[in-house]
């Protein structure tokens, strides 16, 4: 039986996975008595699982030519597609009675692990937040399996940085494994290796932030939404619990997964001894992680409003360099929450919060195979590592770059190709800036929107400027472009053109 699931097309048993996952908020709903939202999941459920098992039997015996490209067709028709069934229970009476549009771009908004919702938080029922978490936190899982058992082997993802190859034509062997390993049996594979880590974590978080001081349903929701890292949040925000500085740190230390394929990755296409300190992700997150905190509190402390007190001890300075360390973190990695000390040096200093500095963390983004979007920490250090060399030959024009032929081929033919990814995602923001223009948008929350949804960092919109920016104030075509810019940056440009390239419609 289970082989023959195995065998279905990649995006039906994507949308029967969907469909089995709306009887978890069901059965959440049934034991608060919420009998109206537990049947709009339940039936909604159930009829769409009779409809994929029509679907599942209708292509049972189709087998596509190109199996990895067939597979990377369905990745980016995931987000097309399964956002339309995961909002069906939504629009139900009981589960808020949402227009379709606003169902769509919420669970749209939630797979893509952006976190922009349109209700806040006490407009919707308990198990309509585990909804959007669930949805957020598979999401995640989606995120990282694709990257390793679909994008790896086409060279995607960032892995095009230090691979050798062009990027879309697969890695070097990968015509040699695709022989002995399909990509259907890759996916079954690195799901039973990745599932238990990344469920693992999430256990072992919602138990530190249910002793840190939250509610069993808070401390989940966190939990899941750390490692997806959508920042999705049934009380507004981190910064609304209960667990204070204890379940912040907990995020924190989690949300170090994000920066770095070593840690839920490991050993899956890599040497099993690489030292994660060696790891050029790890080491160039630490960088800033000790730097941009160091320059938001100097910038407070130098820029103080002489008629403010200052901070009145060693704990309130303490807690307010804290909060710049744990926003670097959360925008870093994309993930959007926001530390309940990060307003502190505000309050003794008169200034505003560097909205330009989230908006920077959030466009570097986390590690190559993980949940985080924006550029990714690779690409800029193969960016750096080229910058580098360039001072070197000015100042030594007949020098020669040392360090093998790793590192050599990092700063040529991996920074080109980095170089190339940062200008195609340049032109994205300014596409999706003048389109939000369009639909009567001003320039500044056109932008701010455009790079939230690119980053996918749906809280960015509201901490990155002093306006705040809500989604739900947006109109039907706002959203629309909004919701295709959050596909396009969780996908990437370079996976649709090589999708668009001549070679694939060849195949």
């Amino acid at each position: 039986m289970w082989r023959h699931i195995a065998d279905l097309p990649f995006l039906v048993i994507l949308m029967g996975i969907s469909a089995v996952s709306m009887f978890v908020p069901a059965f959440h709903a049934l034991i608060l008595n919420d009998h109206a939202v537990g049947r709009a999941f339940l039936y909604s459920g159930a009829i769409i699982l009779i409809i994929v098992a029509m679907i599942a039997i209708a292509t049972a015996q189709y087998r596509p030519r190109d199996a990895a490209r067939s597979h990377l067709w369905a990745m980016v028709a995931a987000y097309l597609v399964l956002p339309v069934i995961l909002a069906v229970p939504l629009t139900q009476p009981g589960a808020g009675a949402a227009d379709f549009g606003a169902a769509w771009f919420e669970m749209l908004s939630s797979f893509t692990t952006t976190g922009a919702t349109l209700f806040m938080p006490d407009e919707l029922p308990q198990s309509v937040h585990l909804w959007r978490a669930l949805v957020g936190w598979l999401g995640g899982f989606f995120v990282i399996l694709m990257a390793v058992a679909v994008l790896a082997p086409l060279n995607l993802g960032g892995t095009e940085v230090i691979s050798g190859r062009a990027p879309g034509h697969g890695a070097s062997g990968a015509a040699q494994i695709s022989k002995v390993a399909d990509p259907s049996e890759r996916i079954i594979r690195y799901t039973l290796v990745l599932f238990p880590a990344y469920g693992g974590l999430t256990l072992l978080l919602w138990v530190g932030l249910i002793m840190a001081g939250d509610t069993s349903f808070v401390a989940l929701c966190h939990a899941m939404s750390t490692l997806s890292t959508s920042g999705i949040s049934p009380v507004g925000g981190l910064q609304n619990a209960n667990s204070g500085f204890v379940g912040e740190a907990f995020v924190f230390i989690v949300l170090i997964t994000a920066i770095s394929r070593q840690f839920l990755t490991r050993g899956i296409g890599r040497q099993r001894d690489d030292r994660i300190l060696n790891d050029v992700e790890v080491r160039l997150a630490m960088v800033l992680l000790a730097f941009v905190p160091t320059v938001l509190f100097l910038r407070h402390w130098l820029g103080a409003d002489v008629a403010a007190a200052g901070p009145s001890g060693l704990t309130e300075l303490l807690t307010t360099f804290w909060g710049g360390l744990f926003m670097t973190m959360s925008f870093l990695t994309t993930t959007g929450f926001e530390s309940s000390h990060w307003h502190s040096a505000q309050v003794w200093s008169g200034m505003g919060a560097p909205g330009m500095v989230l908006i920077g963390l959030a466009i570097v983004g986390g590690g190559v195979a993980t949940t985080a979007g924006g550029v990714r920490l690779l690409r800029v250090y193969a960016l750096i590592r080229h910058g580098e060399r360039e001072l070197d030959r000015v100042i030594h024009p007949n020098s020669v770059g040392g360090s093998g032929q790793a590192a050599r081929h990092l700063r040529r033919q991996g920074a080109y190709v980095a170089w190339v990814f940062f200008m195609l995602f340049a032109a994205t923001i300014a596409v999706f800036t003048a389109a939000l223009t369009l639909t009567s948008l001003e320039f500044e929350p056109a932008l701010v929107l455009a790079l939230a949804a690119l980053t996918t960092t749906g809280p960015l919109a509201g901490l990155a400027s002093d306006t705040v920016f809500d989604f739900a104030n947006l109109n039907g075509a706002s959203l629309s472009v909004v919701g295709v810019a959050m596909v396009v940056g969780r996908v990437e440009t370079l996976a649709i053109l090589a999708l668009l390239a001549p070679d694939s419609w060849r195949r």
